[in-house]
Order: structure tokens, then C-alpha cells, then sequence
């Protein structure tokens, strides 16, 4: 169970191969496509590939990368992949980040020195954390996957041996958006002796019924939420259905190409971020360059797929591994997104959990963490300063 430190090196082949398709690309026909209501617009998509295959540069994004520290262990058969990086501080907490789909640990990236080395991005050192950023089991460098079975009770429970057994902390805080929230809700749920606190995007852990939810939950303030929920639905169902019931098949065709593997993953970043349409307008060329190279360089896309399909299996919702209430009991905190596609009421939230806190941020969607750093980073520091 020791751990590896290492950097990431890609073969020069797997680059050259990349530029091959690239360049090959066989383009589906487009035909009146131009508010996107098929998908994702021919147009649109040629540009980004021209840009990934001409003027985007992996070797740079890769020593940007290698900037952080890397290491790798195998847990119960399981490769993981973590970004360790220390605090400067007085007394640095450590802080669990956790991905979802179709992220990766670089969603965090713009969080990292501020949170790391507060006093020298303005802040107080006393708001210092040790970070750990894992790539979930099967995504980016947390492969090869060979062990079936990994749902959210079985991932998070690799996870707490991360940090407790591997790196050796006593307590630790946890915070994350999408399946990364399921795991902070689920961690904080089955070891709260070993959790200062959790801080999420999605108010997500074990016993939510999401489909239990009723318009009478919602306070005049949150109607809202159950418009944003009808306005989203078209662009979830069908990553849902595909990935929680065959995601192989898919697999198949965007392992092979890398220009379905950025189609898929960019289609979702655009309809889940508060960008009007407008993708590149939160998310910049390069960094969603970076997101479809670490999943088709790795062969990433199709395990992650997986992730699914183990969840949906596994049955919902997530059954507790105790009875005491509330479900989670250590100190909890949600920020609400408006654009974001999972919503929950706050009460729903305070039935359930330990709400100590309930933001309704001014602007983001479901990837606040990198749409809206800045905001993540101030209120992760708020937050967590108050937890004993």
C-alpha cells in the first residue's frame, strides 16, 4: 500500500496518434443544426478541433500539470491517482476534492494555490489546507480498472483509506460537485469521527429519494428550482440512459475517437454551465483541450462511463450504513448554483443533514469549482474556518 510519486508523461506516440485522427476526422453531415437542437453543432466543433489539433499544446499543459505533485497506490486491487499538495500555513487543513463526470482533477487546479498558500493570493495563512485530489477509479490516471463493482458505498470507502490509512490523517474535511458530492455526502455519512466537515455543490447522500422530491418541498423562494430542473432535463437524459444501462457499446466508438470523446464531454459542459450558450466564455480552449486529451490519452472515456452504470445498479437511493439522524452529522455546507441540473430543496437538506450553512451563489453551474473558482475558493475558506 506504499504510495509512488511520479509525473505524467505521455508517449510522443499516443501524441502522433492523436494528430493522425485528428486530421482523418470522417465529419458526420450537420443539417439545421444551428441552435444546437440535435447536439453538438458541426461548426462550432470543426473550430475547437482545428484548435486542439493545430494550436493546442499537451507538452505545455502537461508541464503546467507537473507542476502539482503526483502519486499513485492500489487499493484492494484498485489503481488511484491523487494530486497531494501541502499548505503553507500556520496549521493547514486537509481537504478531500472530489471529481464527477465528465470532470477531472484540473477542475480544481485554480483552487489549488490559493488554498495551498492563502497569505501570498491575499488571504490569511491560518485558512491554509493540505489538498488531495483524487481521479475517481477508472478516470484519467487512475487506470487501468480491472475491478468491476465500484459504486459510490465501494468508492468511498477507498477513498477514506486514502486519507486515513495511506496518508495518515486523523480527520479531514471533504467537499465536491456531481458524483463528487455523492461521495463527499457518502464519506461524511459512514465515518463522521473522521470528518471535520463536508462542503458541496449538490445536497447528495445516502436515503435521498431525488424523485421524492415534491413541489410542496420547494419555499416560494426556490420555485425556481423546479423550473431549472424541467429546462435541464433534455440535456441529462441521454448521458443517463446510455451510461446506467450499455455504456460498453459507447465505449467502443469514443475509446477509437477522440473527436466523439470531446463531442460527448463538451456537449455536457456547455448545456450544464451557466454560459448562455457560450461555452468558451467560462471554460477556455485550452482548458477543454486538456479535459478531452486526459480522457482519450488514458482510454479513460469508456471506465468512467462505467461509473453509471455501477451506481444505478447498485440501487437507489443509497441505503445507510447506520440508522442515527441526522443522515449526515457532521457540519455541512451547500452551494446552490442557479444553472445547476441536480437541485434539492433546503429542506430536504436540513431534514437530513447537519445544515450549517446554505448558499445561493449569484452565478455557476454544475462545474462551480471551475467555472467560478474564486467564489468556491472564498467560501470552502469560510466554511471550514468555523468547524471545530
Amino acid at each position: 500500500m506504499s504510495t509512488e510519486q511520479f509525473e505524467i508523461a505521455i508517449p510522443q506516440g499516443d501524441l502522433d496518434d492523436l494528430q493522425s485522427r485528428l486530421r482523418q476526422t470522417r465529419w458526420a453531415d450537420d443539417l439545421g443544426n444551428g441552435d444546437w437542437r440535435y447536439g453538438v453543432e458541426r461548426q462550432w466543433l470543426e473550430e475547437m478541433i482545428r484548435y486542439w489539433r493545430d494550436d493546442y499544446d499537451w507538452r505545455q499543459a502537461e508541464r503546467e500539470i507537473n507542476r502539482l505533485r503526483h502519486f499513485r497506490v492500489t487499493l484492494d486491487g484498485v489503481p488511484l491517482h491523487f494530486v497531494h499538495m501541502r499548505g503553507k500555513g500556520p496549521n493547514p487543513r486537509p481537504l478531500l476534492l472530489l471529481h464527477g463526470w465528465p470532470w477531472t482533477f484540473m477542475d480544481f487546479h485554480a483552487l489549488i494555490g490559493p488554498l495551498t498558500d492563502p497569505a501570498a493570493h491575499g488571504g490569511d495563512p491560518a485558512d491554509a489546507f493540505d489538498l488531495v485530489i483524487p481521479s475517481l477509479p477508472g478516470f484519467g490516471f487512475s487506470m487501468p480498472l480491472t475491478t468491476p463493482g465500484l459504486d459510490v458505498p465501494r468508492t468511498g470507502a477507498l477513498l477514506h483509506r486514502l486519507m486515513t490509512d495511506v496518508l495518515g490523517y486523523s480527520r479531514f474535511a471533504v467537499a465536491g460537485g456531481d458524483f463528487g458530492a455523492a461521495l463527499a455526502g457518502q464519506i461524511a455519512h459512514a465515518w463522521p469521527d473522521d470528518v471535520i466537515g463536508v462542503l458541496a455543490t449538490i445536497p447528495l447522500f445516502p436515503v435521498l429519494d431525488l424523485d421524492a422530491i415534491a413541489p410542496d418541498d420547494h419555499s416560494p423562494q426556490e420555485q425556481w428550482m423546479i423550473d431549472r430542473r424541467a429546462e435541464s432535463l433534455a440535456g441529462i437524459i441521454s448521458h443517463v440512459a446510455v451510461q446506467s444501462h450499455d455504456p460498453q457499446t459507447l465505449a467502443y466508438a469514443l475509446v477509437d475517437s477522440p473527436v466523439g470523446t470531446a463531442a460527448w464531454l463538451w456537449e455536457r459542459r456547455r448545456a450544464w454551465s451557466d454560459c448562455d450558450g457560450d461555452l468558451l466564455s467560462v471554460h477556455d480552449p485550452d482548458f477543454l483541450c486538456t479535459l478531452a486529451s486526459i480522457y482519450w490519452l488514458t482510454r479513460s472515456i469508456g471506465t468512467s462511463l462505467r461509473f453509471y452504470w455501477e451506481h444505478f445498479a447498485s440501487g437507489m437511493p443509497i441505503a445507510p450504513v447506520h440508522d442515527s439522524m441526522p443522515v449526515i452529522r457532521v457540519p455541512t455546507a451547500y452551494c446552490i448554483h442557479p444553472k445547476e441540473v441536480m437541485l434539492v430543496p433546503r429542506a430536504v437538506a436540513e431534514k437530513y443533514t447537519n445544515l450549517q450553512s446554505w448558499k445561493q451563489m449569484p452565478r455557476g453551474g454544475h462545474f462551480a469549482f471551475a467555472e467560478q473558482p474564486a467564489a468556491m475558493t472564498a467560501e470552502i475558506q469560510s466554511f471550514f474556518r468555523t468547524c471545530p
